[in-house]
């Protein structure tokens, strides 16, 4: 019960309903026993204004004992001489002219008297009689009180639980809701108090639908990937192993090389992607010498440059300090020069350079090579994307990898073409 809100809903409800019933059942009780007096203090009154009218006289000796139960009469003379008692004995003592509470014999008496005439009368009963006689009455006053909380108590619950009812279809929904079926929860006619609760599921199923696409996505990419260079690689090992001269053998060994190059080269890159991926541990960000990051990663790739003859340079470098993840960073920049060198023809030449425009580090990669056609540049950064016809061999997930890099810190990276007709890449950091 105490983690339920219908639970918690009825009980806070019903026991201010039996509380505020109480406070009203304490308040009918005094206004009823305030007024009963009342009623009975008047009878007392017209009862001494009618034995003043008519005098006293009885019957037969029954009368006068019957009267006993229920009042008290005296008379007394101008002298004060008691003429008249309705009681054996003395009864209480005579009183001035109207109402009064008075204490005799240890019992509380509710007294009227009047003069008239020259004659005193007084009618007098007991507290506790008159209390006697409300107490015969004072249980009807309950009735109402229980038949307010039986049905109140019961309109409550239905409301409670019709009220829930919308909260109950959610967990029904989602309920129903399966890998294959992350759809968005109907919120038409939903109250106001649920509805930003099945906007945020609802936000929640399409980003988790989206992450579950987009994970079948690349591991069916990443599956047709790998297929063709590891049916290569035992191809060539099958090549190798028929090779019937030492020079064949070596030359598919080469190969074979090759291919597990390539492979372990394809492996790397989607290691990276789901390092990157949120879902991955988080981030150590950590203050990165950014120019003299960007002079090693262009000193790891020199060899490769010299070994097809280009021009790998760092033109104008800014000594810039910001917030990073130094593997990463290293990642990002080494895709990108790998791949100016990749497309860069034999003898051509490839420029990076580091500069500061506002509050971003600018880093700038340009190359000579066949660029990338305008129409093209925003589908290269999807992974395993690679432009038709092109024969430069690679993973399509270099500039996939430095997308989601330039995304985890917080900037934005830009394709254009280079003035020598090539391609440059323009990656803004944030230095703050």
């Amino acid at each position: 019960m105490s983690n339920s809100i219908r639970g918690r809903l009825l009980l806070w409800q019903i026991s201010a309903l039996m509380l505020t019933g109480l406070l009203v059942s304490i308040i009918t009780y005094a206004l009823a026993w305030d007024a009963f007096n009342k009623t009975r203090d008047y009878g007392l009154e017209q009862i001494a204004y009618s034995v003043v009218r008519h005098g006293v006289q009885y019957d037969n000796d029954d009368d006068v004992h019957n009267d006993r139960g229920q009042f008290v009469s005296q008379i007394w003379t101008a002298d004060n001489a008691l003429f008249y008692s309705s009681l054996d004995d003395v009864g209480p003592p005579r009183q001035e002219p109207g109402l009064h509470i008075i204490q005799w014999k240890e019992t509380e008496w509710r007294v009227f008297t009047v003069q008239e005439g020259g004659l005193t009368i007084q009618v007098a009963t007991t507290s506790a009689s008159r209390a006697r006689k409300f107490a015969v009455i004072a249980p009807w006053l309950l009735i109402p009180l229980v038949v307010l909380v039986l049905v109140l108590g019961l309109l409550i619950r239905t409301a409670v639980v019709r009220a829930l009812a919308p909260l109950e279809h959610v967990r029904a929904e989602i309920g129903q809701r399966g890998v294959q079926a992350l759809h968005a929860l109907d919120t038409k006619g939903m109250p106001e108090e649920v509805a930003p609760l099945v906007d945020a599921l609802n936000g929640l199923l399409v980003r988790l639908d989206q992450a579950l696409i987009a994970q079948r996505r690349f591991t069916a990419d990443a599956a047709h990937e790998l297929r063709s260079p590891l049916t290569a690689l035992k191809l060539q090992a099958q090549v190798a192993g028929r090779a019937s001269s030492e020079e064949e053998r070596t030359g598919a060994l080469a190969q074979l090389s090759l291919g597990v190059d390539r492979a372990a080269h394809l492996i790397e890159q989607l290691l990276h992607l789901a390092r990157l991926e949120p879902s991955s541990p988080q981030h150590a960000f950590q203050p990165v010498q950014l120019d003299a990051l960007i002079k090693q990663v262009i000193a790891d790739f020199s060899a490769q440059a010299d070994a097809r003859n280009i021009d790998l340079g760092l033109g104008a470098c800014a000594a810039l300090n910001l917030p990073g993840e130094v593997s990463s960073l290293r990642m990002l920049f080494g895709n990108l020069v790998d791949n100016a060198l990749r497309y860069t023809p034999v003898g051509g030449r490839v420029d990076v350079e580091l500069s500061q425009e506002d509050a971003n580090a600018v880093i700038s990669i340009s190359d000579n090579g066949p660029g990338i056609p305008e129409a093209e540049r925003d589908r290269v950064f999807e992974r395993f994307y690679r432009i038709a016809g092109s024969d430069t061999p690679g993973t399509g997930l270099g500039l996939s990898i430095v997308r989601e890099v330039v995304q985890l810190h917080g900037g934005e990276v830009k394709l254009d073409s280079s003035p020598e007709g090539g391609l440059t890449v323009r990656v803004y950091l944030p230095l703050r």
